[in-house]
């Protein structure tokens, strides 16, 4: 079990959510995964916490980000419904009040389009943090394509190459990629350069 991971949670839920955030940690660890793993959890969880000031709930976007994936088949295509819903059962265990909870779960369910309404701060900051890695050095965006390539491994290559280059160009159709984090520039030329490769 990750104990930095497990810290986090008790620290934003309370000790008497704990296992809960075992199950989300025990989730993300999944053989399957090979991106959407513990570690793009608490890369997401970095990037929130640096982009907490833009923010009105900082909190409730923490808790966003830790259902975000927590549902991850990559052979289906409802997992952030399903991670959503699954926020929607186990938060009100948690103490959460409704209107909380359907607070996380609307911001879970725009990470299938990333993109938030221009006064949706709190959805500005979980879609930037999720697609942050878009803007990383070539080499880690590099290792992110080949471990996204590696979730899909079992659709052929003709088939998986379409379906990336329909989701890249969707992301290079958004107005903007980020909304309160300032790298356009280095996504876009890391999608360009993926879309040529493909």
């Amino acid at each position: 079990m990750d104990m930095e991971l497990i810290d986090r949670w008790r620290e934003l839920a309370g000790p008497h959510a704990e296992a809960l955030g075992r199950d989300l940690i025990a989730r993300y660890a999944e053989p399957h995964r090979k991106y959407h793993t513990t570690a793009h959890l608490e890369a997401v969880l970095a990037h929130v916490d640096a982009l907490a000031p833009h923010a009105d709930n900082p909190d409730l976007v923490r808790l966003a980000a830790w259902f975000h994936d927590a549902v991850y088949d990559p052979r289906r295509g409802d997992n952030e419904e399903r991670s959503a819903r699954l926020a929607e059962r186990a938060l009100p265990e948690m103490g959460l009040p409704p209107e909380e909870v359907a607070a996380v779960a609307r911001l879970v369910r725009l990470t299938v389009t990333h993109a938030p309404e221009p006064s949706d701060a709190d959805g500005a900051v979980l879609c930037d943090a999720d697609l942050a890695i878009l803007a990383a050095p070539p080499d880690l965006y590099a290792a992110y394509a080949a471990a996204v390539r590696e979730e899909y491994a079992f659709v052929p290559d003709d088939a998986f190459r379409a379906g990336r280059a329909a989701v890249l160009r969707s992301l290079l159709d958004l107005p903007a990629i980020f909304r309160v984090s300032g790298a356009e520039a280095a996504a876009r030329a890391n999608i360009r350069e993926e879309l040529d490769r493909l």
